[in-house]
C-alpha cells in the first residue's frame, strides 16, 4: 500500500504472498478507514497496530488463537487479540477470564498486566476474525456491512493450513477458536492435514460461563502439539519488574 493509506503492510514475505489474493479488500478497508478519520469517526487500534499479529513470520506459527474484533476502549487493543499495553489497568474481562483459565488449566499465576508478546514470540498467532473497531463500538466493522475484515482473516487462514515442509509434510497447527465468529473458521480447519482446533466459548463476562471455563485450552494445545511431535508452548507470561507506570483507561 502507498504511504497515503492509513494501514502499513505485513513485513513478513509470507504473509505478503499469502494475503495477495485479498489485497483488493485490503486497499478497500484502507480507504474506508481513512474516510472515517478524516471524518472525525475514531477507530481502533492505532493504524500501525492493525496488522501487528502478522508481524509474525507465517512458517513460524505454531498456535493460532482467533478471537472476534479489537477491544473497543481506547488505550486499550494492541493488535494482538486478547492482549493489551502492559500499563493498561483494570485489565479488560475477556482477559482476566483468559487468565483465571490459565490459572484453573495450568496452575499458572495470572500476571499484573495484559502483555502477552511472550506467546507471540513462541509461534502464538494471536489473530482477530476482524481487525478494526470504532472507538466505543464492539462489533462494528464486522458482519455483512462491516468492513470486509473476514476474507482477509481467512486467506490468512487459509495459507496456514496450507503448509507444507520440505518433505511436503502439513506442517502442524492447532487452532483455539474462542467466540461464534472465531468457530466460522471452523470448516477451513476441521479435517484439514496436520491441524487441531479446539473451540469453546468466548472468555467474555456474557459467555464464559457457558463452555470457556473449563475447556483447559492450553493444555490441551500443547498435548496436540506433542501428538504432532511439536514442541509445547511455555504458556506462562513474565511479570517485568522495570515495567513503566499504570495507564487507567477504564475497564
Amino acid at each position: 500500500m502507498d504511504a497515503a493509506q492509513p494501514l502499513a503492510p505485513p513485513v513478513d514475505a509470507g504473509w505478503a504472498a499469502a494475503l495477495a489474493e485479498v489485497e483488493p479488500r485490503l486497499r478497500a478497508i484502507a480507504e474506508r478507514l481513512e474516510a472515517d478519520a478524516v471524518a472525525g469517526r475514531a477507530w481502533l487500534p492505532a493504524p500501525e497496530r492493525v496488522l501487528r499479529a502478522l508481524e509474525l513470520p507465517l512458517e513460524a506459527v505454531r498456535v493460532l488463537v482467533v478471537g472476534q474484533d479489537p477491544y473497543p476502549t481506547p488505550g486499550h487493543p494492541v493488535g494482538l487479540s486478547f492482549a493489551v499495553d502492559r500499563r493498561v489497568r483494570p485489565l479488560p474481562r475477556s482477559l482476566q477470564n483468559v487468565y483465571r483459565e490459565l490459572h484453573d488449566d495450568l496452575g499458572i499465576a495470572p500476571p499484573a498486566h495484559g502483555d502477552l508478546s511472550a506467546w507471540a514470540e513462541q509461534g502464538v498467532l494471536l489473530l482477530n476474525r476482524v481487525l478494526t473497531v470504532p472507538a466505543g463500538e464492539a462489533g462494528g466493522h464486522g458482519g455483512r456491512r462491516g468492513m470486509g475484515w473476514e476474507a482477509v482473516t481467512e486467506a490468512a487462514i487459509r495459507a496456514l493450513v496450507a503448509r507444507r515442509d520440505a518433505a511436503g509434510r502439513a506442517v502442524p497447527l492447532v487452532a483455539i477458536l474462542w467466540g461464534a465468529q472465531a468457530q466460522s473458521l471452523l470448516p477451513i480447519l476441521e479435517g484439514a492435514e496436520g491441524v487441531d482446533a479446539i473451540a469453546s466459548a468466548h472468555p467474555s463476562p456474557l459467555s464464559a460461563r457457558r463452555g470457556f471455563f473449563g475447556s483447559r485450552p492450553f493444555s490441551r494445545a500443547n498435548a496436540a502439539l506433542a501428538a504432532r511431535g511439536a514442541a509445547p508452548i511455555d504458556w506462562r507470561i513474565p511479570e517485568d519488574p522495570e515495567a513503566p507506570a499504570r495507564l487507567d483507561v477504564g475497564a
